[in-house]
């Protein structure tokens, strides 16, 4: 593998316009008919699909360089899809961070400013992964290129404002692409994004645990998982029969069924307070509870099938960049003290094969921190004020950049969580960077909440 350090020294080069990026052709006189004209877009393809009433809905791919700075080097196809409302009308650039959903969905941003909706589909991500792999070309800088040359494809279609958006690993994305490509973006509103800018100083977290929720509910899932361990035996025959039943194996990744056992006790209170809510700690079994409920508790909250192989390698280019540039959150787990089997067993290299375990990066989260704190402008972070990936936020700069916590909000938090004042705030804020005024925020008070609106992906169990 090249040395990591280079993809940082080329991405700083690229923001001071010293490295330059392949420019797409712009597309062919424009036809009256939106299809035309994405099809005239050299480098992709395009495929119409069934769509939502007010919409169309299409399936693209854009053939990128595998490697940004070899622009004539090898390719590969990387899918996204476009919600199409109107040409006129403010581009949401979506990104899960993840996969692409195979369906029509609508974010916040793109309700509130009845915009048109790009989502992209991370590389690396199956299909998205070139062929041979090298993995090496996995990291944020090439991400964020990925999305600037769509950006640079369809902006002649699309002269309207532009709003990157995303949840999770998909707000870090959208925050990297600001970071590398400011000028291709109007503005950014990233929710629940973690910012692990030192990845060894990870004590918010244990603090945030010791503080969340009642002391009751905290006392109950810690029970959880120590009864949990204390009972290995009983749980594990039932995982193993559960393994068996679903052809379900540890060989590729955690190497055994006993460490992917342990893998999800640990993970189980940080899931509680990711997917669930305080009014959920009445369901937390007593520590006198039988196992049958105790593994049937773990498996709902955390879910037993996730550290398989099956489970867990769909995730690997997230882990592949946690473990090299993202950074993870590493917890003390003090009261299992003498209870666990695998010390340091809680950190991304342990979910990747161990032919893709690789060295920690300090510097690129250190500098897009510092970017965030004082360069960044037209930013707005939306955090959730129980949910554990908050622990570590981002900190935005005065320049016309904003950050709000939902009280009690999971990682599911948006800005229609948020306390009145500030909802309205943020409203207003991301219509105006949009280019819409009193008249458009009006309007938006009265769009209703879709089934485009349920089937946001962020929502789901788990990410895509």
């Amino acid at each position: 593998m090249r040395a990591r350090w280079v993809s940082l020294v080329v991405a700083v080069l690229a923001v001071l316009g010293v490295v330059a990026t392949p420019a797409l052709a712009s597309p062919a006189a424009p036809s009256a008919d939106i299809l035309d004209r994405l099809q005239a877009v050299p480098g992709l393809t395009v495929t119409e699909a069934q769509a939502p009433q007010g919409y169309r809905f299409f399936f693209l791919t854009i053939t990128q360089p595998v490697d940004h700075r070899k622009p004539r080097g090898a390719t590969f196809e990387q899918r996204f899809q476009l919600l199409h409302r109107d040409v006129s009308r403010p581009v949401v650039l979506h990104t899960t961070g993840y996969g692409m959903p195979g369906y029509a969905f609508r974010s916040e941003p793109t309700r509130l400013l009845d915009g048109n909706q790009i989502s992209v589909e991370q590389r690396f991500f199956t299909p998205s992964r070139p062929d041979p792999a090298d993995w090496s070309d996995l990291d944020i800088w090439q991400a964020a290129t990925d999305h600037h040359r769509i950006v640079e494809a369809l902006k002649a279609i699309y002269p309207a404002k532009w709003v990157a958006t995303g949840a999770s690993k998909g707000g870090m994305t959208s925050v990297y692409h600001r970071r590398f490509y400011p000028s291709d973006l109007d503005a950014v509103v990233a929710y629940v994004a973690p910012n692990d800018r030192v990845n060894p100083e990870d004590g918010a977290y244990d603090r945030f645990f010791a503080r969340v929720g009642t002391p009751e509910c905290r006392a109950k899932l810690d029970d959880v998982q120590e009864q949990a361990l204390l009972r290995r035996a009983e749980m594990e025959a039932r995982y193993q029969a559960a393994a068996d039943a679903e052809g379900w194996t540890f060989t590729q990744v955690l190497g055994s069924l006993d460490k992917a056992y342990e893998m999800t006790v640990l993970d189980t209170v940080w899931a509680f307070w990711q997917y669930s809510t305080e009014a959920d700690c009445a369901s937390v079994p007593a520590a006198t509870a039988s196992t049958d409920e105790l593994y049937a508790f773990i498996d709902q909250v955390a879910g037993f099938s996730f550290y398989s192989d099956q489970g867990v390698l769909p995730y690997a280019p997230y882990y592949y960049q946690a473990a090299t540039q993202l950074g993870w959150p590493s917890l003390r787990f003090a009261h299992l003290r003498g209870l666990t089997r695998y010390p340091g067993l809680y950190q991304a290299n342990s979910n990747l094969p161990p032919a893709l375990r690789s060295r920690h990066q300090a510097l690129p989260m250190l500098d897009v921190d510092q970017w965030v704190r004082t360069s960044a402008s037209q930013m707005l972070f939306v955090y959730g004020g129980n949910d554990p990936w908050g622990a570590e936020p981002f900190t935005p700069s005065r320049r016309d950049s904003y950050s709000y916590t939902a009280p009690g909000a999971n990682h599911g938090a948006n800005i229609e969580a948020l306390v009145p004042a500030e909802r309205d705030a943020a409203k207003a804020t991301l219509l105006r960077w949009a280019g819409l005024g009193t008249t458009a925020q009006a309007r938006v008070a009265q769009l209703p909440v879709t089934d485009l609106d349920r089937a946001e992906p962020r929502l789901e169990r788990r990410p895509l």
